[in-house]
């Protein structure tokens, strides 16, 4: 049986994919790696693991994600998101492997407000959003084998989320303020983890860059908001522009993404994004 390895396996989406590969068929054998696992930082590491597993596709979950503590820790956050990418694509393309990476509708700077295509001119606003950048670059000049992924506002009953955060938030108090003036769309990551199966079991070879999230279009409020209705909390929630909380970081006002490149190349329907909540919230 062919290996697949998933890097970076104890995060939000590693631990969906956990679940989802336990109701699908095995004709994979899936190794999850935490970071104990394997150090992507340490290339001798990397490869002695693609070494031992020979692996046929690679998932690459892991990722630096604190967007306002990278604007402080630059060097950790480019290690993890530039450069340990570069030696994974590497390590693939000595193997034969094909990436699957994940990356971020942070490499965009918002200021185009109509959804963006793959092809849309990036331009990121803060150092997170830099180094997915660069790491996005790095792996298409080391690698022709690959899918790399945006998405956003990922969320879902594992680790920490916004969806989550706002639950825990609603236990404690009784009026929240939530920024209006973000606009983006709410991505299931269990929804993301079934495409990523897709694209291995379908054996796709329609290489590059695709964006995915749920569909639909929301604010953090919009999105607060749903959740409270659906979950059938009872709380005060105000809209406020993102300028009433001071962060290091800068975010996106507008990051919508264009599917219809992976609608029709994989041939899949997109929940939309208030569907894919009720499920959430029903497993929560």
């Amino acid at each position: 049986m062919e290996n697949i390895l998933i890097i970076g396996s104890g995060g939000q989406l590693g631990q969906c994919l956990q679940e989802v590969v336990q109701s699908s068929a095995q004709t994979f054998n899936f190794v999850f790696l935490t970071e104990q696992d394997l150090d992507i930082t340490n290339l001798q590491h990397t490869q002695q693991v693609f070494e031992q597993y020979k692996p046929v596709y690679c998932i690459n979950c892991a990722a630096y994600t604190a967007v306002d503590q990278a604007e402080d820790d630059q060097a950790l956050a480019y290690e993890i998101n530039e450069h340990a990418v570069k030696r994974i694509a590497e390590t693939c393309a000595q193997h034969q492997t094909t990436l699957i990476h994940i990356s971020t509708d942070f490499v965009f700077d918002g200021k185009v407000g109509i959804p963006l295509t793959e092809e849309a001119q990036a331009g990121p606003i803060n150092i997170y959003g830099l180094s997915k950048l660069k790491g996005e670059r790095a792996l298409t000049e080391a690698l022709d084998r690959y899918f790399i992924l945006r998405t956003s506002w990922l969320y879902s009953e594992k680790a920490n989320n916004f969806c989550k955060t706002m639950l825990k938030l609603a236990q404690v108090k009784e009026h929240l303020q939530v920024i209006s003036d973000q606009v983006g769309t709410p991505t299931y990551a269990m929804d993301l983890a079934r495409v990523i199966l897709h694209i291995i079991h379908t054996s796709n070879t329609q290489y590059g860059i695709y964006h995915y999230s749920n569909e639909g279009v929301a604010s953090w409020y919009d999105f607060a908001k749903a959740i409270f209705e659906l979950a059938e909390v009872d709380i005060e929630v105000t809209p406020v522009n993102s300028d009433a909380f001071v962060t290091k970081a800068k975010r996106p006002h507008y990051s919508v993404m264009d599917k219809t490149k992976i609608k029709k190349v994989l041939e899949i329907t997109i929940p939309y994004w208030r569907d894919s909540l009720i499920q959430c919230l029903n497993h929560l």
